[in-house]
């Protein structure tokens, strides 16, 4: 019988040979380099420790088993959606969106917000109602979803379904570890990724002025170089975390998958262990390169789509935009190569002219 939050196929399916970043993670136990000490122990079903400038996987526990994200999988929304929406749009989300279960920050039907309110706000205080108006500022869930699974595609985030763009629970939705870090490291290179899982506090607009939110992740206040990314929880999927800490010009890449408990101690001293132990001995796998961006169009094509792209949040070069029903999308290219970091090529999607549809969940 399987395990409530455990996805189906939560064992690695591929041969060993196979495993996306390299075959001892294949493992379904705890993977560490021989002659090492094991990281401290944890009751996470599944974690990954990996240096973020090499691209070096320190060592994991089930680094592809597919359990549900929560709201871990907002990091690939945000990491989704920063460089397709114009950051000063506004927006007016629909009821739907707005009356969303679970985490929100607490939005109205009114056009009061900018695109950046939104996504720092989803990823501050993980706003479920946020996930759902970014959704319909995209052109709708559809195509949201769409451009989230063809993102970690070319992530080579194979463990990866989304199914919503909140992570909350949706049959067939999944997430892995591995996936995670790839998906953080690849963030990590967005200018506006970076302020919004790092901010601590922030005013947020209202229909009379504003009010304050606070970030969820704990860890900003309390761990040194703690650069944040995003925690989650919900009843089946429990709890998951994956962030990234920055010390003497290293970072560290922690995720966590299923942790029945408060997890906030255990990821503090797997980070530990990572920068204890960076740099000093072989490495279990990699985190991996994107896979190769589709052929270009013709130039022709190319010619009625080229748009800038806001400084800071396209890793490599300006890349092409798209213009839809709700605006100009500009087309995600991060780069990166294994030492340099991980990242997105771009990729073109062609979109019909359309409405935004009700968000739904």
């Amino acid at each position: 019988m399987l395990t409530a939050g455990l996805v189906a196929g939560a064992q690695p399916a591929a041969l060993a040979a196979d495993a996306i970043g390299g075959p001892q993670l294949a493992g379904s136990g705890l993977i560490v380099p021989a002659g090492v000490q094991a990281p401290p122990k944890t009751k996470a079903s599944s974690y990954v420790i990996a240096d973020a400038d090499t691209g070096e996987v320190l060592a994991a526990k089930n680094p592809h088993g597919r359990f549900l994200p929560a709201s871990t999988l907002k990091a690939l929304t945000a990491l989704t959606l920063i460089p397709l929406l114009d950051r000063n749009k506004t927006v007016k989300p629909s009821h739907a969106a707005v009356n969303e279960e679970g985490s929100a920050v607490g939005l109205v039907p009114k056009p009061i917000y900018k695109v950046h309110d939104l996504l720092r706000a989803l990823m501050m205080v993980s706003g479920n109602d946020c996930a759902n108006a970014l959704a319909e500022a995209n052109g709708g869930m559809r195509e949201t979803l769409a451009d989230m699974n063809e993102v970690a595609r070319r992530l080579q985030a194979n463990d990866t379904v989304a199914k919503t763009p909140s992570g909350l629970d949706k049959p067939g939705q999944s997430s892995s570890a591995y996936d995670l870090a790839l998906i953080a490291r690849a963030g990590l290179k967005l200018k506006d990724f970076r302020e919004y899982i790092s901010t601590k506090t922030a005013k947020f607009p209202a229909p009379k002025g504003h009010y304050e939110i606070g970030n969820h992740n704990k860890m900003l206040w309390t761990y040194d170089g703690m650069l944040g990314v995003k925690n989650g929880w919900t009843s089946k999927a429990f709890g998951s975390f994956v962030g990234a800490a920055k010390r003497d010009g290293h970072t560290i890449i922690v995720s966590v998958m299923r942790h029945e408990e408060s997890f906030w101690k255990d990821v503090e001293e797997l980070m530990n262990w990572g920068f204890a132990n960076r740099g000093r001995n072989a490495a279990v796998g990699a985190l991996v390169e994107p896979l190769p961006d589709r052929p270009t169009p013709a130039p022709s094509a190319l010619a009625a789509e080229k748009a800038p792209v806001p400084e800071g949040n396209a890793a490599v070069s300006a890349p092409a935009a798209r213009e839809t029903g709700s605006g100009t999308m500009a087309t995600i290219v991060l780069g990166g190569g294994l030492v340099a970091g991980v990242g997105l090529l771009g990729w073109g999607i062609r979109r019909k002219r359309r409405q935004s549809p009700t968000a739904s969940s």
